[in-house]
């Protein structure tokens, strides 16, 4: 029997979801029934582009927990920090995160994909890897063997973590970035795209370039 869903976000990566969930349900018996979206910023050309596609619009997230029976929910929201306050929302409530997979990711064994985890099309997850609660990997990003992916982390299209590398909560990793074998990234970081990590990144930094080095902030640079 299908399992209920909404989907939490129509933007770009809303979007995105709804392929990877249509390509699930033609790949898989268990099927998700999304039974409508969830977006508390409804621009005209995203609720355009959403009722073409023959899904309904069923309100702000707030109005959809006073309304609705909790089933369960993906988020489709590529901001890490807006997907960890949606999170507590729909949790706090009574709702449970569905994780989903791309049946043309290849994913290796003896791993774990936590609930709201979304593994998008093209993906390539290796062996003994972990990925946390509501984790979003994009087309074509690639985590290596023994690596650990915290909650709410995203790894933009096409980039690279190496293994044994561990991404705390809420990273960002843009796309195209590659971070060597055996590295940490802290948590709330952002490597931005194309990046190179060498070395490991501490928690609240933005890193860029070639060897990624940290973005200095007016307050944090001497007079």
């Amino acid at each position: 029997m299908p399992r209920d869903v909404v989907v939490v976000g129509m933007g770009g990566f809303g979007r995105e979801l709804l392929d990877v969930v249509e390509a699930h349900n033609a790949a898989v018996d268990e099927r998700l029934n999304v039974i409508g979206i969830v977006d508390d910023d409804p621009s005209v050309a995203k609720l355009d582009r959403i009722a073409a596609r023959g899904y309904r619009y069923l309100g702000a997230s707030a109005n959809v927990i006073a309304t609705h029976t909790p089933v369960g929910y993906i988020l489709g929201v590529g901001n890490p920090n807006v997907r960890r306050q949606l999170a507590e929302v729909f949790d706090a409530a009574g709702w449970h995160a569905v994780s989903v997979v791309h049946p043309s990711a290849s994913v290796g064994s003896v791993g774990v994909v936590a609930d709201g985890a979304v593994v998008c099309g093209g993906v390539q997850l290796s062996t003994n890897t972990i990925l946390g609660r509501h984790v979003h990997l994009n087309p074509g990003a690639i985590v290596g063997h023994d690596a650990r992916v915290g909650d709410f982390t995203s790894v933009n299209p096409g980039a690279i973590v190496s293994g044994e590398v561990v991404l705390g909560i809420g990273v960002l990793i843009g796309a195209g970035a590659v971070v060597l074998q055996g590295l940490t990234v802290g948590a709330n970081s952002i490597v931005g795209a194309a990046a190179c990590v060498t070395r490991d990144v501490a928690a609240g930094r933005t890193v860029i370039g070639i060897p990624a080095r940290p973005i200095v902030l007016p307050e944090e640079s001497t007079p």
